[in-house]
């Protein structure tokens, strides 16, 4: 119930972000990405946000620090859910939005909201464009699950402990080996995927290999 302009101004935003693509005569569609551009998106978020980490440990504040911790603290407790019973699909969802908020958090403690648009902007493109629906998942075991969380924790530990100290190369250090982590375990499922049905990546869910 709205007229045609704002939705084209919406959608051309969109396009401009990186998130639709727009055809002559075809109209909108949510943007496809081949691995190429995958790899290189990734690269780019692992420079923002390594270095995002590294000034947040500078410039964060006593409100900043609280709120990382809070989610850190809610993902601990989550883990160790989803490691103690046999179903974690009751606590994914939230699992992913404290992941989600640790991060954020450390965005905002950067205190260079320019910075923090284009780190949020770049997880929203990973995040249409990888995920379940796209991507082969590997057999696990349920102990191997676990372990993978417990790895996926300890790295999210590191990051808070470097930023609550104060130190900015250990924690912009952190940061890029956990998003370098991701990026490679997600590269090798795309991989696999790509070999099993050749197809470009499209709209789903990130944090897959977390």
């Amino acid at each position: 119930k709205v007229s045609r302009t704002p939705v084209r101004e919406a959608l051309y935003k969109l396009k401009g972000e990186g998130l639709v693509s727009i055809s002559p005569r075809l109209g909108a569609s949510v943007k496809k990405m081949d691995v190429k551009e995958f790899r290189e998106t990734c690269e780019l978020r692992l420079a923002l946000e390594g270095h995002a980490a590294g000034l947040a440990a500078i410039n964060h504040s006593q409100a900043d620090l609280r709120e990382i911790r809070f989610a850190l603290e809610a993902m601990r407790e989550l883990t160790a859910r989803i490691i103690a019973g046999t179903d974690e699909s009751p606590y994914i969802d939230d699992l992913v939005r404290e992941d989600v908020r640790f991060h954020v958090g450390i965005m905002t403690a950067a205190n260079n909201d320019l910075m923090k648009s284009e780190i949020l902007r770049l997880n929203m493109v990973n995040r249409l464009m990888v995920g379940p629906k796209n991507i082969r998942q590997p057999d696990k075991t349920k102990a191997e699950s676990d372990e993978n969380r417990r790895r996926v924790l300890a790295s999210h530990e590191e990051i808070y402990e470097a930023i609550a100290r104060g130190d900015a190369s250990a924690a912009r250090e952190a940061m890029e080996r956990h998003i370098q982590d991701i990026i490679e375990k997600t590269l090798h499922l795309v991989s696999g995927s790509s070999r099993s049905k050749p197809r470009q990546l499209s709209r789903s869910e990130e944090h897959t290999s977390e």
